[in-house]
């Protein structure tokens, strides 16, 4: 196995052995075992360097797991380890010694797994299975506190949606294939110039967009992601401010070479992006809940992040990657200082919670000198986010904002420029005043109104949020440490050479300085202005939000479900048969309509008088089990037919399967009388029965249309028959004389093992539905007494 799939493999062997760890010892916590699995995969990623490595899984059908490292995926999968192992180590003294830690391990490393193989393939087929696995997991882990509605409510609605856009992404992968006849994302890529000619490109482009979009939390698919903090606060700070939320942006990353070939691709994903970013940074300030705070800023941040996308893709339109390469750098770089600031004040929030019980911003107030540790780390995420220097974020909004007015020189300009600036500048400025506000409410003024007492948390909770916030710092102060990494993530989306990049605090009097400048002083005024400003936020009623849309949309689904169910599902067997029967008619009768059809060629043998008389017999018996007024005498019937059915396999000198079918029936008929003496008597047997005209249509046109498929087959022959090969090998393969049991045991041995079975299972069923019965009149009867 290559050091790429032992790392991917290694989260989900973890996943299996830790539960049984923390089963058999309890004395060890299972996160210092959990932490091995992602410093250990890290090693092992950057081991491997940048390779190309497959190894065959399901070759027939494509499936294989061939994964590449270049420069996009190497900066996801040390996101995913590092930034996973901080999580895991700050997760060990978040959570309390009474949770299920066993499960909540298992779910973290099946998602670190799945993430992972979502970064390194290359074969679309494991992308969507890699893909999909990131959703249950991460519902496994939104719904870990399952005993809270919320957590529940908030689980279901991540799944509907990151699972809508699992199988947009499925048909999205398979209509590139269909275009391109490969499974490689890097054969396809190479292909970008016909793929673009085929009326079927515009189509897989849609379908990917609406994957990453619902992934990503883009605008209006968003709606998930603030319910999604119901979950613990290490889950927050690994999905949704470093790896899961941002998948989304991989996969637009990754197939930018691809699409942006289109002018469509390069506006959906800008405008959309700056959108995201100006909607969600707008709902971010009036938060009151810390972890809501958070998760608006994380979706406005997910759009800048699709919005550089987007503007950089122009360098593959225009085939010119220099001009536009800064905003591919911007995003790349803003990735990295994202995870790390936003990682950072998800576990500060998880602290404060921790140690006041609330994340209410209208109790909590004046921590600075109660946590001043804690306020440390928080002032250094927070003016990260807002942009301000000398920290990392300051150095990638002001790449954004150069790319944005950089963007003139492209696609964008008249009106189409004065919106995405317009939108993009006033989500920078919201995005300022909710990171500072935030700072303000919550550190500075009164003492909380909190029962618990407040004091600064202990040092190995805030261990690894410290960690990254000195992330922050060291790269704000020294970027070009990381212009290696950004340049070879950046080549590896491009698909191209780039010139190096070289990161600067200064670059002197720009529009993204002015713009910035204004931005500092603006949203100053506005914070301390706030309440003047507030009532905006009451315009919006509440059956104006996407939520109420999603809610609405929810029940109605749920009442249709309800409805078909008690009319389809639970109205009997009749209706099921209908609904089957009356299916199989309407298409056969198309397809007939549709295509020219013949019965072709038939070869028969004369028919014999006893078997026109066999043949009357059998009517005669199946119209008296239709008007038959007692199970006796409809058993009679049915055994009349099948000893007459045994009787034609004697005229056609096949004496072993009248032997069979003879037994059979015999048997049949024993085991009837048998069960329907101890059956309730019925109303058919009683009284008159209506004659129903529906089923009188439908058994006509069943019997009509199978007999029409069954001569269409017996006129046209495309092989000969596999008769000859039974009586050929019949002895000498089988060693048997009977033909018939041969082909049952042997030749169809799987079928015959399979059908026991289900008889086997139907028998135990009915078995426990007796017991049942019993034990339930056993019950009564005592109660009785």
């Amino acid at each position: 196995m290559s050091l790429l799939h032992l790392a991917v493999s290694l989260p989900f062997l973890g996943a299996l052995l830790i539960p049984l760890i923390h089963y058999y010892n309890k004395r060890i916590h299972p996160g210092y075992f959990a932490l091995l699995v992602p410093v250990a995969a890290a090693v092992l990623l950057l081991m491997s360097g940048q390779v190309s490595q497959s190894v065959k899984w399901m070759p027939r059908i494509g499936l294989n797991l061939d994964f590449r490292m270049d420069g996009i995926s190497l900066l996801f999968c040390l996101l995913i380890t590092v930034i996973g192992a901080l999580v895991v180590f700050y997760s060990i003294h978040y959570l309390s010694s009474r949770e299920q830690l066993g499960h909540f391990y298992t779910y973290l490393l099946l998602f670190m797994g799945a993430m992972l193989g979502v970064v390194l393939s290359d074969n679309v087929l494991s992308l969507y299975l890699f893909w999909e696995l990131t959703s249950i997991s991460s519902f496994l882990l939104i719904a870990f506190w399952h005993h809270k509605e919320k957590s529940l409510q908030g689980a279901l609605k991540s799944m509907l949606i990151t699972v809508f856009g699992g199988l947009m992404l499925l048909g999205g992968l398979l209509t590139l294939v269909s275009i391109a006849h490969t499974f490689s994302i890097r054969e396809m890529v190479m292909q970008a110039d016909v793929l673009q000619q085929s009326p079927l490109f515009t189509t897989a482009m849609v379908f990917i967009l609406l994957a990453a979009f619902t992934k990503s939390a883009q605008f209006p698919f968003h709606i998930w992601l603030p319910d999604a903090m119901e979950a613990p606060t290490p889950v927050s700070a690994y999905l949704h401010s470093a790896t899961m939320v941002k998948a989304g942006v991989y996969l637009i990353a990754r197939f930018t070479p691809l699409f942006a070939l289109s002018a469509q691709w390069i506006y959906i994903v800008t405008f959309i992006g700056a959108i995201t970013l100006f909607w969600a940074s707008f709902n971010a300030v009036k938060q009151q809940d810390l972890k809501g705070v958070l998760a608006y800023s994380t979706i406005s941040q997910l759009g800048l992040m699709m919005t550089l996308l987007g503007v950089g893709g122009l360098g593959v339109y225009y085939n010119n990657q220099p001009v536009f390469y800064a905003a591919i750098a911007a995003c790349v770089f803003h990735i990295f200082n994202h995870a790390s600031f936003k990682g950072a004040l998800f576990m500060v929030v998880g602290i404060i919670d921790h140690e006041t019980g609330t994340r209410d911003l209208k109790k909590l107030s004046g921590l600075l000198q109660l946590m001043p540790v804690t306020f440390t780390a928080a002032i250094i995420g927070a003016l990260s986010m807002a942009g301000v220097p000398p920290f990392n974020g300051f150095l990638s909004k002001e790449m954004f904002l150069t790319s944005m007015f950089d963007s003139k020189s492209g696609l964008f300009h008249g009106p189409s420029l004065v919106l995405l600036l317009s939108l993009v500048i006033i989500g920078s400025l919201l995005t300022f005043i909710y990171s500072v506000k935030l700072l303000k409410d919550l550190f500075f003024g009164g003492p909380p109104s909190v029962d618990k007492h407040v004091h600064e948390a202990p040092l190995l909770l805030l261990l690894s949020p410290l960690l990254m916030v000195t992330v922050v710092v060291f790269t704000g102060l020294f970027p070009n440490i990381l212009t290696p990494m950004i340049d070879s993530a950046g080549q590896a989306i491009l698909n191209k050479h780039v010139a190096p990049l070289h990161i600067s605090h200064w670059h002197g009097v720009n529009p993204a300085l002015v713009t910035t400048l204004l931005i500092f002083a603006a949203g100053t005024a506005l914070i301390f202005t706030y309440q003047q400003w507030a009532p905006i936020y009451s315009v919006q009623r509440p059956n104006w939000t996407f939520n109420y849309v999603y809610e609405k949309l929810l029940a109605a689904a749920e009442s249709i479900s309800y409805r078909l169910n008690n009319k389809v599902i639970t109205a009997g067997i009749r209706s099921h048969l209908l609904l089957v029967f009356s299916a199989l008619i309407v298409m056969t009768v198309v397809l007939l309509l549709q295509a020219p059809f013949n019965f072709g060629s038939w070869h028969l043998s004369e028919v014999r008088s006893f078997e026109l008389i066999l043949v009357v017999l059998i009517l005669i018996a199946t119209f008296m089990v239709i008007v038959a007024k007692s199970r006796l005498f409809s058993i009679i019937m049915l055994s009349a037919i099948g000893y007459a059915v045994g009787l034609f396999f004697v005229f056609f000198n096949a004496p072993d399967l009248a032997l069979t079918q003879l037994t059979i029936e015999t048997i049949s008929t024993a085991l009837f009388l048998m069960c329907f003496y101890h059956l309730p008597k019925l109303s058919r047997y009683e009284e008159t029965m209506p004659f129903k005209l529906t089923n009188a249509v439908i058994a006509v046109g069943v019997g009509a249309v199978v007999t029409v498929i069954a001569l269409m087959a017996y006129g046209h022959r495309f092989s000969p028959s596999i008769t000859e090969y039974y009586i050929k090998h019949v002895y000498d393969l089988a060693h048997g004389k009977n033909m018939v049991n041969v082909i049952l045991v042997d030749f169809r041995g799987f079928d015959t093992l399979f059908e026991s079975t289900v008889l086997g299972i139907a028998g135990i069923g009915i078995y426990t539905l007796i017991k049942l019965r019993d034990s339930k009149e056993v019950n009564h009867e005592q109660t009785k007494k």
